[in-house]
C-alpha cells in the first residue's frame, strides 16, 4: 500500500468529488520491481536506467493536468458501464470510434455517443458486447471480477544483454510500446520510430512534453506500406533491427510484408504488444485493458472506478523493457508475446478485491493508513523531456541511406 500511495496513481482513483481510493492488486510493487531490474540489467554500462516505475505509472497525467473522474477514465476517452449482467469499459479514442460505437448498438450515433451505448449495453451482455467488439475492432469489454493469471515467460535460457549501440526499430504507438523504446533508448540503445503516412502515432496529438519525453533523441522513418518498395524498405530495416517494437495483429503486419518469426529465426529479438496476445483479435486500450482485466477500484456497493491513467500501458511497457534487456543464451532470437491483460492481471491477488481502503484527508492533504503507519497521497510526477522529439519522417532518407537500404 505505500508503493500505491507514493506512485501518483492513488491520487488518480475515485470520484472527483470524493476521497482518492487505493486500488488493489500490487501493480505499484510491481512496477517498482521492473525498474530495478532494468537498474540491475544496465548497472556497469555505459548508460545505467534508474528510475523509479511507480511514478511511471502515472507520470502522463502530471502533464496533462487529468485528475480522478471515477468511472470515466482520467483521459476521458474510455467509459465504465452498467451491462445486462454487470459492467463494462468502453472506449472512444480514435476518429473512427464513433462509427464503430454506432455499428455496435446497430444506430447511427450523430453528437455525444454515450446515451445510446449505454442503452444498448444495459440490455445485452458482456459477453455480447465483447463478441461484438472484437468482430469491429472496437477497444470495449466486460469488466473482470479480477482473477490473478501468471506471465507466460520464455522457456528459452535468458541472459542479461547490453543495448548500447543496438538498433531497436519502433513500430509501436501511444504509450506501451514506445515507453520500452524511450527505457531502451535511455540504456544507450540507437531507436528508430516507423510510422506510415496515414497511420501518424496518435499520441502526436497528445501532450507535446509528454510526447518529447518518451521520443526525444529518437530517429522518425516513415514509409508506406501500400507501395512495393515502402514494403522492401520495411523489410530491409527489419532485417537490420537487433530488436522490434510493435503493437499490432499479426494479420496487420502481415499486410505490410513483416514476419515475426522471421526476423526471430535471423536472430532479431522481437516484442508484440498487444491487448490480449498475438493469437487474439482483440482490441484494446490502457484504460479498458486494465478494467477488463480486473484492476478497477470499488465502491462498497460495487461499483467499478478506474484506477490511475491508462495504466496497463506504462506497466506493460516496463515489461516488455525488462524483457529486451535479456536476451537467448545461444544467441538465438526470441519473440516475446507481450499481452497487456495478463501483465496486469498478474499483479492482482489470489481473493478477489473488495471495497478500495478510502484515503483520508489531513491539513496538508491525503494520507493512507498503512502498516507503518500514516502515508502521505502523492500526486503524479513528471521527468523533465532531455530534447526535442524528431519531426515525423525527419531522418527517412539519413536512416535508409545509413544501413544501406535503398529509397522507396
Amino acid at each position: 500500500m505505500t508503493d500505491w500511495a507514493s506512485s501518483g496513481v492513488v491520487a488518480l482513483t475515485g470520484r472527483p468529488d470524493g476521497t482518492p481510493l487505493v486500488p488493489p492488486g500490487r501493480a505499484a510493487s510491481q512496477a517498482r520491481e521492473l525498474s530495478a531490474r532494468i537498474a540491475a540489467l544496465t548497472a556497469g554500462t555505459a548508460a545505467p536506467v534508474r528510475l523509479d516505475g511507480a511514478e511511471l505509472l502515472a507520470e502522463r497525467a502530471a502533464f496533462t493536468g487529468h485528475s480522478r473522474r471515477g468511472r470515466t477514465s482520467a483521459g476521458g476517452a474510455c467509459r465504465l458501464l452498467q451491462t445486462a449482467d454487470g459492467w463494462a469499459a468502453v472506449s472512444c479514442a480514435r476518429p473512427d470510434d464513433p462509427a464503430l460505437l454506432g455499428a455496435l448498438i446497430g444506430t447511427e450515433l450523430t453528437g455525444d455517443p454515450w446515451p445510446g451505448v449505454a442503452a444498448w449495453l444495459g440490455a445485452h451482455s458482456g459477453a455480447e458486447l465483447a463478441e461484438r467488439a472484437t468482430l469491429l475492432g472496437l477497444a470495449a469489454g466486460p469488466v473482470s471480477a479480477g482473477v490473478p493469471t501468471r506471465l507466460r515467460p520464455s522457456q528459452m535460457p535468458m541472459e542479461p544483454r547490453p543495448v548500447d549501440g543496438l538498433l531497436v526499430v519502433d513500430f509501436s504507438a501511444l504509450w506501451a510500446g514506445p515507453l520500452c523504446a524511450h527505457l531502451l533508448g535511455l540504456a544507450g540503445a540507437r531507436v528508430v520510430k516507423v510510422e506510415t503516412p496515414t497511420r501518424p502515432d496518435g499520441a502526436r496529438r497528445g501532450h507535446p512534453g509528454f510526447y518529447r519525453l518518451l521520443h526525444a533523441g529518437h530517429e522518425s522513418v516513415v514509409l508506406d506500406p501500400g507501395t512495393a518498395s515502402g514494403r522492401r524498405a520495411l523489410a530491409a530495416l527489419v532485417a537490420a533491427a537487433d530488436i522490434v517494437i510493435e503493437a499490432s495483429r499479426p494479420r496487420a503486419l502481415a499486410r505490410f510484408g513483416l514476419d515475426a518469426h522471421a526476423a526471430v529465426a535471423a536472430g532479431a529479438t522481437w516484442i508484440s504488444i498487444t491487448a490480449a496476445g498475438r493469437g487474439s483479435d482483440r482490441v484494446g486500450f490502457g484504460d479498458d485493458v486494465a478494467a477488463a482485466a480486473g484492476l478497477v477500484a470499488r465502491e462498497p456497493d460495487g461499483t467499478p472506478l478506474f484506477c490511475g491513467d491508462a495504466i496497463a500501458d506504462p506497466l506493460t511497457g516496463l515489461t516488455a523493457a525488462a524483457l529486451a534487456l535479456t536476451a537467448p543464451a545461444d544467441g538465438s532470437g526470441v519473440l516475446h508475446d507481450v499481452a497487456m491483460t495478463d501483465v496486469v492481471a498478474a499483479t492482482l491477488d489470489d481473493e478477489p478485491p473488495g471495497p478500495a481502503t478510502a484515503a483520508r484527508p489531513t491539513g496538508r492533504g491525503w494520507t493512507v493508513e498503512t502498516a507503518d503507519g500514516c502515508v502521505p497521497v502523492a500526486e503524479p510526477r513528471r521527468r523533465e523531456p532531455a530534447g526535442d522529439a524528431p519531426r515525423m519522417g525527419e531522418h527517412t532518407t539519413e536512416v535508409l541511406r545509413g544501413l544501406g537500404i535503398p529509397a522507396p
